[in-house]
């Protein structure tokens, strides 16, 4: 059978007391890693909000690249000719024609008229602002 044992007033302010003499011998502490860390990271200057060289999405190379074309394209043809201008690469995708495809035609369902891109034929399309 186990006993509880009553701590009294004068067991606990010679506990308090032995604590405060060892917080005040102990020596100072030095920083942590994790201080340090972030004491650096908050030293460095603010990133700038906008980079020189900003990349393009894809959406928006199609869009410069249908300028440029003289006739409708199709998905593949748009996505090399982007790749080749330097204008956008795929990240790791392994179809991005698939993509794009997906991409304008979400803007003609959800945009209708207002959409930047015309579909004239299956598969192919052109700049909406171009008759």
């Amino acid at each position: 059978m186990t006993t509880k044992t009553k701590t009294t007033k004068a067991t606990t302010t010679a506990r308090n007391a032995k604590k405060a003499t060892k917080a005040q011998t102990a020596k100072p502490t030095t920083k942590t890693a994790t201080v340090a860390k972030r004491d650096a990271k908050e030293s460095k200057p603010p990133k700038p909000t906008e980079s020189p060289a900003k990349k393009i999405s894809q959406i928006e190379a199609a869009i410069v690249v249908l300028g440029k074309s003289k006739d409708a394209m199709n998905c593949k043809a748009i996505v090399e000719a982007m790749q080749v201008a330097g204008l956008w690469s795929t990240p790791k995708g392994a179809t991005p024609h698939a993509t794009l495809y997906a991409s304008i035609l979400r803007e003609i369902n959800a945009k209708g008229k207002d959409a930047r891109f015309r579909k004239t034929e299956r598969g192919h399309f052109t700049l909406a602002s171009r008759k």
